[in-house]
């Protein structure tokens, strides 16, 4: 008789949580991209519970450096359609599952 033997596997369901600041695309020259990525990470971390003051502070900072017209989204689960200037765009992950996007329209 063949001997049957089950091998247990580990659930599929598990996700690598990631801390550090995960660029998804960026068309962002290195200077403004490693700029804006320090300030995402910056505004996340201070406004941890509030995404809307986040969002607010990577606005209006970018504003400042690089010019009028940036607008910031900070969340967890949304979707996106956007039309933006070449060479200003920044989307990125950061603590796990929260989601920036940075881009700049006039």
């Amino acid at each position: 008789m063949a001997e049957q033997t089950e091998e247990k596997k580990e659930p599929e369901s598990k996700r690598a949580v990631h801390t550090y600041p995960l660029i998804r695309h960026s068309d962002m020259n290195d200077e403004m991209r490693t700029e804006a990525m320090e300030l995402c990470v910056t505004a996340c971390e201070k406004f941890a519970s509030n995404n809307e003051n986040a969002a607010r502070m990577i606005k209006e900072t970018m504003d400042k450096k690089f010019g009028a017209s940036w607008h910031a989204v900070v969340g967890e689960g949304y979707g996106f359609e956007i039309t933006h200037e070449v060479k200003n765009l920044l989307y990125m992950f950061f603590g796990g599952n929260m989601a920036i996007i940075v881009w700049k329209c006039s």
